[in-house]
């Protein structure tokens, strides 16, 4: 690695080459970084070739640097809008006791009364 680069840089690069298992992006002549499947966008990415072609322009951020393997993760997603995920309605809960219907006869039958009556019906 000629270029200094730290945790945290965000720097344009270009897709070199797409694995399944993500896309490899030159920093500069000497310095090349993964940008990992999960890294690529938020949500689900079955094909990264859907997302990055080879020779494409990409904005990423570093993510890590491990000298010693001469490795750089990389990220776009990081450099993306969270998407914003809807909340759920507020809706008053049923309690228990409002779900059940007490005057279900057949609901509050035990078990062992109701045992005779299902083996007949599976016959």
């Amino acid at each position: 690695m000629t270029k200094t680069y730290k945790v945290g840089d965000v720097v344009k690069g270009k897709v070199t080459g797409i694995q399944p298992y993500g896309a490899f992006v030159s920093l500069d002549e000497h310095t090349q970084g993964l940008v990992h499947i999960s890294e690529i966008t938020y949500g689900y990415v079955k094909e990264v070739g859907e997302f990055l072609t080879v020779g494409q322009e990409v904005e990423v951020k570093i993510l890590e640097i491990d000298d010693e393997a001469g490795k750089i993760s990389l990220s776009i997603r990081e450099l993306q809008e969270k998407p914003v995920v809807p909340k759920k309605e507020d809706k008053p809960r049923k309690t228990l006791q409002a779900r059940v219907d007490e005057h279900d006869v057949e609901g509050f039958n035990t078990l062992k009364e109701k045992l005779g009556e299902w083996i007949k019906k599976s016959i």
